[in-house]
């Protein structure tokens, strides 16, 4: 989706409520002119020694029904043009989440996530802002002050009209050169706040190893210069939009001046009437709220259009990774086949992986081994394209991966990564992920196959126990074992557990794989770990370094083979002799 067309898309599919909104505005505008003119008759007749009464009364029936229109007309634009404001919000503010969802995992190693909430409430608050009540000000001022110096030359008088409005061009053009500064600094703001928000959220999500490591003080000092650097950027904002509405004001205590003394000597000289000359001053004074409102509307614009133009940043942005051709129907039944695979990450000086070959037929456990950096976690990365690889490297049931749409490839899979998310919600729902077609029966059996059940019953709650936010009230091997359940739960086609076990004791790391094997007799499993515990039982053990292949064979073949694996099982042994000691 274009910038350019975020709007006018929603306009157009809201036209029919803002042509409505529109035409009760004008009318609201328009009657609210008529006012002054009224009153001025009405003055005009009780000057008269014996005045018409029913002039009279019909004068102020006049401006009863100019007040009643003018409640129910504003009461319909309000709730119109204003409510349209608010769908506006909501309307960009889905479009953005949904944005998020698609864009691929490079994007948010580019961003931090202070910045994209700041998109979702600061931003999307001031847009909402501008195109609604602003949008509002600026049509309702226009109608106001055109109808209301129309009135002021062909009713009054020109010549005074004239002299009267002389300093409204000024504040016109100061108007538009100080708007074009308040957005500059608006959009410094925003910037401040998004640097702020990710230090909050950074801090609430690390409070654990800040109190570890005796960081309150440092921390606090550090966000007490950001907050600095926040009220700095605020009240240098503040500098220059605090200077609208005094300059309106002086520019039009002039128009006031220049008409109490041209206009009374035409009263005086007869040349208007007393009635025309208040009427005037009603007009001159109706005229003041709009142009002091530019003030305001002018900071409102720029500030949407600066949030605009962020907001549209992030909106162009294309993901990395996209569909491939129309194979909805293809479901993935777990051959994968890996053909010379090099793959380098975004931005990375060398290969994660290189020259990778590996078949893994359907009903297969491979077990993937390797020292930290090894690529390991890489593999699990192109299987789900999370990342780009090219064409013909990667096969799944025979099909090119990049022929596969993406909803379709990654339902086949479910992966348990090596960090645990769990969201600040129920037990239940982090196993069920929320979805409604799960049993009760199915998420009791999905935590006793990953070993979790009994842990949860010893909760006060049970499987309706609200968990703090990423889990931060349980345990390690407790987040690892729910995580598990939740990918258990969806009987994957493939399923990959990318150091899933590594917080979990020896003893139910081994009930958890026993389960697996029964489970999964005709579904492919991967798995990677750093133990060698984790993969011994696997049809296929491969073991990486530096990015490729270096050996792979069952257990026994690999210790008698006597290279890299056996090394790491001689560590893994030695640290276990030490434990026990």
């Amino acid at each position: 989706m274009k910038k350019n067309n975020i709007i006018v898309n929603f306009i157009v599919m809201h036209k029919v409520s803002y042509a409505v909104g529109f035409v009760f505005l004008f009318l609201s505008s328009y009657v609210t002119a008529q006012f002054p003119r009224v009153l001025g008759n009405a003055i005009d007749i009780l000057k008269v020694n014996k005045f018409d009464v029913m002039k009279v009364k019909l004068n102020i029936l006049y401006m009863l029904i100019i007040a009643a229109t003018i409640f129910v007309a504003t009461y319909f634009w309000r709730n119109l043009v204003i409510g349209n404001g608010r769908k506006l919000e909501n309307y960009i503010r889905e479009l953005l989440f949904q944005h998020l969802q698609q864009l691929s995992p490079e994007f948010y190693n580019r961003k931090k996530t202070g910045d994209l909430i700041a998109y979702a409430i600061n931003d999307i608050n001031a847009v909402r802002m501008t195109f609604g009540p602003a949008t509002a000000m600026t049509v309702n001022g226009i109608v106001i002050s055109v109808t209301s110096i129309y009135s002021m030359f062909t009713v009054v008088n020109w010549r005074l009209t004239l002299i009267s409005l002389v300093p409204i061009p000024f504040i016109v053009i100061f108007m538009v050169k100080a708007g074009i500064t308040i957005r500059q600094r608006f959009r410094k703001v925003q910037e401040c706040f998004s640097l702020i928000s990710d230090r909050v959220q950074e801090n609430i999500n690390g409070i654990r190893v800040i109190k570890a490591y005796v960081q309150e003080e440092q921390e606090v000092e550090r966000f007490e210069k950001l907050n600095e650097q926040m009220k700095e950027a605020n009240i240098r904002m503040v500098q220059i939009s605090s200077i609208l509405r005094p300059t309106i004001e002086i520019c039009f205590s002039v128009s006031f001046v220049l008409n109490l003394i041209l206009g009374g000597n035409m009263v005086l000289n007869s040349t208007i009437s007393l009635g025309e000359f208040i009427a005037f001053n009603t007009y001159l004074t109706i005229i003041m709220a709009p142009i002091i409102s530019i003030g305001r509307i002018i900071n409102i614009f720029q500030r949407g259009m600066a949030s605009y133009k962020r907001l549209t940043d992030i909106i162009d942005e294309e993901p990395d990774v996209t569909d491939g051709a129309a194979l909805a129907n293809n479901e993935i039944s777990g051959n994968i086949e890996i053909k010379d695979l090099s793959f380098r990450y975004p931005g990375a000086v060398r290969n994660s992986l290189n020259n990778i070959n590996l078949t893994i037929p359907k009903g297969h456990t491979v077990g993937i081994i390797g020292r930290t950096g090894s690529g390991k976690s890489s593999i699990a990365n192109v299987l789900l394209k999370l990342f780009n690889v090219r064409n013909g490297k990667i096969l799944l049931d025979g099909i090119d991966i990049n022929d596969y749409k993406l909803k379709t490839l990654r339902k086949g899979f479910s992966l348990v990564p090596q960090d645990n998310f769990l969201f600040s919600a129920t037990i239940k729902e982090n196993i069920a992920f929320f979805m409604d077609s799960y049993s009760k029966q199915n998420i009791e059996n999905a935590a006793k196959l990953s070993c979790i059940y009994n842990s949860i019953m010893k909760f006060e709650h049970g499987f309706d126990t609200v968990i703090g936010e990423r889990g931060v009230n349980l345990s390690g091997g407790q987040k690892q074992r729910i995580s598990i359940a939740r990918a258990i739960i969806r009987d994957p086609s493939v399923l990959i557990l990318d150091d899933a076990l590594s917080a979990v004791d020896t003893i139910t790391e081994a009930e958890i794989l026993a389960n697996l094997k029964t489970l999964r007799e005709n579904r492919t499993t991967i798995v990677i770990a750093h133990k060698i515990s984790s993969v011994a039982e696997a049809d296929e053990i491969i073991v990486m370094d530096n990015g490729a292949i270096v050996e792979r064979g069952s257990h026994e073949e690999l210790l008698k083979f006597k290279g890299v694996y056996y090394d790491i099982y001689k560590e893994q042994e030695k640290d276990s002799k030490r434990n026990i000691l």
